[in-house]
């Protein structure tokens, strides 16, 4: 099915006609309110793009680097938990289609599915996003896996000291954690050992892990400024999607300020709202190396597994080539912050 797909919203249509209720409000709901949710997606919108023109733009360079690491368009796979409920290959099923894609995946640390089968489910690179859901030992043990499996990094999730409420789930009796229960990997020991982390724990994980370390859930100056002198390797804005703190500052809105912090001394990665082409040449414009996609390539997997998958990042290669012609750009490396106007509509 994944030849016949032609947009991301025909993608999101099928996907929702797959899906249960449940499953779809887990997939597309935040927390409370879902202020956070909604505001990662109108501060984007606030953003225009500068058009220049009578630019020769018959050869566009898509390409650019992360941790040294070539990828063909500054687009990966946000890692996303539960994907046993989207399909029933969850966690391989999309790092296959990244694969096919050519494109960076993530994968979550609640991951279905062992870190090693997901590594063999295609040859392209991944990333992986730590939980600590459970004591040091815990940890140290499966970051000795991540690395045998060749990931390019670990990136520490900073932002989920509690879990949220996200009353989608909530006022439908739902556990997403409980429906879950039927992948084949089981979830760390101890789910609320991130209530405690501190900055003693990034330096632990830097003496523990040989790969370049990251920090996912950055959203302030101080904190990116903190991080990279502590030695961190990727500042990730996030704010979980708007999944964790409601009523937080949009991602795009933060970025600006952590670029300058980071002053260039960590890769910057950014998620948040990113649906189109048109959303990643504004994060890499404003400072981002790479832009993880979460939702948009989610859906890809519920309508139709890694072709699915890789059909989404197709369609967002083709936005993201077409709108860098259209602005009078022939490379995401010559983005700069002054691509960017903002508008007050």
């Amino acid at each position: 099915m994944a030849n016949n797909f032609v947009t991301l919203p025909e993608i999101r249509r099928v996907a929702r006609k797959r899906l249960s209720r449940d499953v779809w409000n887990f997939g597309a709901g935040g927390s409370e309110t879902e202020t956070s949710m909604r505001r990662n997606r109108r501060a984007l919108d606030r953003l225009a793009i500068r058009q220049d023109v009578l630019v020769d733009v018959r050869e566009i360079d898509l390409t650019t680097t992360f941790l040294g690491v070539p990828l063909s368009m500054p687009v990966m796979v946000a890692p996303m938990g539960g994907l046993v409920l989207f399909h029933h290959q969850g966690d391989v099923e999309m790092a296959r289609g990244a694969s096919t894609a050519d494109t960076l995946v993530a994968l979550s640390g609640a991951t279905g599915w062992p870190v090693e089968d997901v590594a063999k489910a295609g040859p392209g690179p991944k990333l992986f996003q730590l939980y600590h859901h459970g004591d040091r030992t815990w940890v140290a043990d499966l970051l000795a896996r991540v690395e045998a499996s060749g990931y390019i990094s670990v990136c520490l999730t900073v932002d989920t000291q509690l879990y949220s409420r996200r009353e989608r789930d909530i006022v439908n009796r739902y556990s997403p954690r409980q429906a879950m229960s039927v992948a084949p990997n089981p979830r760390g020991p101890d789910s609320t050992y991130p209530a405690r982390l501190t900055w003693a724990d990034v330096e632990w994980l830097k003496k523990t892990t040989k790969l370049p370390v990251g920090l996912k859930g950055i959203m302030t100056a101080r904190d990116a400024k903190r991080a990279v002198d502590a030695g961190v390797q990727v500042i990730w804005v996030s704010n979980h999607g708007g999944r964790q703190l409601d009523h937080t500052q949009a991602t795009i809105d933060a970025l600006p300020a952590i670029v300058d912090a980071v002053a260039g001394r960590a890769a910057i990665a950014i998620d948040g709202g990113f649906r189109r082409g048109t959303d990643v040449i504004k994060a890499v414009a404003l400072g981002a190396n790479v832009v993880a996609m979460g939702r948009a390539i989610l859906w890809g997997l519920a309508a139709d597994g890694a072709d699915g998958v890789a059909a989404a990042l197709d369609i967002l290669r083709q936005e993201l080539r077409t709108s860098l012609g259209l602005c009078g750009q022939t490379s995401v490396k010559n983005l700069r912050p002054d691509s960017i106007l903002r508008v007050d509509y």
